[in-house]
């Protein structure tokens, strides 16, 4: 038998240990710093952890292994919802989200955020990559909690290569591929604030179309037989999986970046980093035989990894079980860090932290909900009911190929009337959104008014029919015009720059911004006429539009009172056989 003294010197070794492991780094804040890493398009199946051989994702792997892995963790079928989701905690119909371009993805600015519980609380809060919840300050970064943002607002960027992006609001040049680029700002926000409290949101925006990758990813794949392929092989497009795949591969090499500054700085052992990718992928290819994909509420399209390592608190290697979702984020982080998630409306998520840190914690039942485009799905912890009635059970069918209604009666009715009171309690009726535009908010300089929120009248058309990162060209008529529906929230004088293109032959051009009684005009003077950007890039041919390297002209500055009205662009002049191609307004408030 044991010898008491030797029992009692085991027992102060293990809860030293454990203080120990508790303890933050020297240097580090007691309360923990949080990096959240959320990928987009990316699918649960494209990582090496969760089986797939065709490519190599250590550094996102090893956030499971350091840390806690979630078996079945759902975002929504698209881009925007998934974000308002992390971001409030809520349904993201709740908070105004309904579409994912022209002003529905933008999350009511009533909504209380992620960001705003964490710089309530004290700590440098930062964004970076792409945003997609409203591009017009307060639907801002910077109006939703975030002190630094670094990135772009649209949905969709056309350009991965030294794009133009947004630095708080002013249009900066980017540096090199634009995950890079985004990571690279990302390792200065957590150098300069490694002595307090910091959360850092990093959005990559791959592997989204358009499919641009450097070459040193894509070499490993340009000429890859694949072995893993999707389950319905026809289906898949060979070249477009093995772009995909580099772009994750590019991304696994973003995070091993900031793990290894981590450890560097002597932050790791205190910081919680999360990641997770916001719908199913964006192509058929292997995801596990999940039925669906991107815009799918099946499994497939709302399935995501969910990896949360925090090695003073987590246990290496544990994995759940329980089903969990995107809208469990922000309470879940809030109260592993200690603070007030202080919304002003009740949450839809619950915190997952007795998951996390508890052996065997008492769990209730509970369902979630997946919606896209009039589609919803509800998920219980074995259940799945899809968007046409039918039942599957997931310990027998991961696949989702057998209807089994027949067999589990109670089971469907539940889920059922679960998904009808659902629908009417958050789906509003169909109805034209009436949100306009904010125009000048008193604690921002800068709006921009892209040509993905306008409405082209008479002959001008999109140069795609997907708006995120279009443009606006064939304005040939005095008659045409762009508008958009706007509230100026505080009168001022402010200056007007358009950024456009313009043939030598089409010079001349006069053009005329309005908005009630105001209005100001100036004339393009200078040719500025490059070629459509991107094919030379892209790996894949896209679907969404071209872009072209757009150049910044001052129309002069209008005086804009407070209020409602349309604000319109039109030309009063031309000469040529055009005006010009319009890529964004830029107001920029002025003394």
């Amino acid at each position: 038998m044991e010898h008491a003294s030797i029992r009692l010197l085991k027992l102060i070794s293990f809860f030293l240990l454990a203080a120990l492991a508790s303890a933050p780094s020297a240097g580090a804040p007691n309360r923990p710093n949080v990096i959240v890493i959320l990928s987009d398009d990316q699918g649960w199946g494209d990582l090496g952890i969760n089986g797939n051989r065709n490519l190599s994702t250590p550094h996102i792997d090893s956030l499971a292994r350091d840390g806690a892995r979630f078996a079945r963790f759902f975002v929504c079928p698209v881009c925007s919802p998934t974000r308002a989701e992390f971001l409030t905690g809520r349904y993201h119909l709740r908070g105004g989200v309904y579409s994912t371009s022209a002003g529905g993805e933008r999350l009511d600015w009533d909504e209380a955020t992620i960001a705003q519980a964490f710089r309530n609380a004290g700590y440098a809060t930062a964004a970076f990559g792409k945003w997609h919840n409203g591009a017009q300050y307060p639907y801002h970064p910077n109006g939703r909690g975030f002190d630094e943002f670094y990135g772009f607002c649209s949905g969709h960027w056309g350009n991965y290569f030294s794009p133009p992006l947004e630095h708080n609001g002013k249009i900066v040049e980017g540096s090199g591929f634009i995950v890079d680029d985004f990571t690279d700002h990302a390792l200065k926000f957590i150098e300069a604030n490694r002595k307090k409290p910091f959360f850092a949101y990093l959005a990559y925006n791959t592997p989204h179309s358009p499919m641009q990758v450097p070459d040193r990813f894509w070499k490993k794949f340009a000429n890859n037989d694949l072995a893993m392929r999707h389950r319905d092989p026809e289906r898949e497009n060979l070249d477009h999986t093995r772009a995909a795949l580099a772009m994750c591969e590019n991304i696994d090499w973003n995070v091993g970046r900031i793990l290894r500054r981590l450890e560097s700085l002597r932050l790791a052992q205190n910081t919680i980093v999360v990641y997770f990718c916001d719908n199913g992928p964006n192509g058929s290819r292997w995801n596990g035989g999940m039925k669906g994909r991107k815009g799918s509420t099946d499994e497939g399209g709302v399935r995501s990894p969910l990896h949360i390592r925090w090695p003073a608190q987590i246990p290496a290697g544990k994995e759940i079980a329980q089903i969990s979702a995107a809208i469990d984020l922000l309470p879940t982080l809030t109260d592993l860090a200690g603070l007030r998630a202080d919304s002003p409306r009740p949450l839809d998520g619950v915190s997952l932290k007795p998951l996390l840190l508890e052996f065997q914690p008492a769990w209730p039942k509970r369902l979630i909900f997946s919606h896209w485009r009039n589609r919803t799905s509800v998920r219980s912890q074995k259940f799945r009911l899809d968007n046409n009635g039918a039942l599957f059970d997931f310990t027998t069918d991961p696949g989702q190929r057998h209807d089994v209604q027949d067999q589990h009666p109670n089971e469907h009715r539940q889920l059922t009337e679960a998904r009808t009171n659902w629908r009417l309690a958050l789906i509003p009726p169909e109805s034209q959104d009436p949100r306009p535009f904010p125009v000048g908010h008193p604690d921002y300089r800068y709006t921009q008014m892209p040509a993905r929120d306008g409405i082209a009248h008479g002959n001008i058309q999109r140069s795609n029919r997907f708006p995120n990162g279009s443009y606006f060209s064939n304005w040939i008529d005095t008659d045409d015009y762009i508008s958009w529906d706007v509230k100026v929230l505080q009168s001022g004088r402010y200056a007007a720059d358009i950024h456009y293109t313009c043939s030598p032959s089409d010079i001349g051009a006069s053009l005329e911004l309005s908005l009630n009684e105001s209005r100001i005009q100036g004339s393009v003077w200078e040719a500025h006429d490059p070629p459509e950007q991107g094919a030379e890039h892209d790996r894949v041919k896209r679907i969404e539009s071209y872009v072209k390297a757009f150049k910044p002209m001052r129309l002069g500055v209008i005086e804009l009172k407070k209020g409602l009205g349309q604000l319109r662009l039109r030309a009063t002049k031309i000469p040529g056989s055009k005006a010009i191609d319009f890529r964004l307004l830029m107001l920029t408030r002025v003394p």
